[in-house]
């Protein structure tokens, strides 16, 4: 027996979610490899995940980076947003800059996580929400 499809007119869920853009002081970004659990596993991000009922982005990104990275950071500026639609849901997907404030990078819910120049971007197999951010830190 097979699970009742979706009617085409349907609407799909829309999870909003916030990354962080996150530079050293020499150039290179932080990125962060999804679990092999995770969806889409494996795959490289810029750190983040779902906002959460009652929070503002900058709150749900303090959040994440503290539960997933262990450190503590000022969220800054939006440097930009998108609408990315997966079959089975769309991501409202923002960007943020953000400075470490405290804390070592340590893997509490990443797979694991890079330092690397702008330029190294494309050697990662990142989802496909990601390659927006990706192509404007590249132009």
């Amino acid at each position: 027996m097979t699970a009742p499809s979706m009617p085409p007119n349907a609407t799909k869920r829309t999870v909003r979610v916030v990354a962080a853009l996150v530079e050293s002081g020499d150039g290179r970004v932080l990125i962060t490899q999804r679990r092999p659990q995770a969806f889409m596993p494996l795959k490289w991000e810029f750190p983040g995940g779902k906002v959460e009922v009652g929070e503002t982005d900058q709150q749900a990104l303090a959040r994440e980076l503290r539960e997933e990275l262990g450190i503590e950071v000022q969220v800054a500026d939006h440097y930009m947003g998108l609408l990315h639609s997966y079959p089975e849901f769309d991501i409202d997907f923002h960007v943020y800059t953000c400075k470490i404030l405290s804390g070592q990078i340590v893997r509490l819910g990443v797979h694991d996580f890079r330092w690397v120049k702008t330029s190294e971007l494309t050697e990662f197999e990142f989802p496909p929400a990601d390659m927006p951010t990706v192509s404007k830190l590249l132009a």
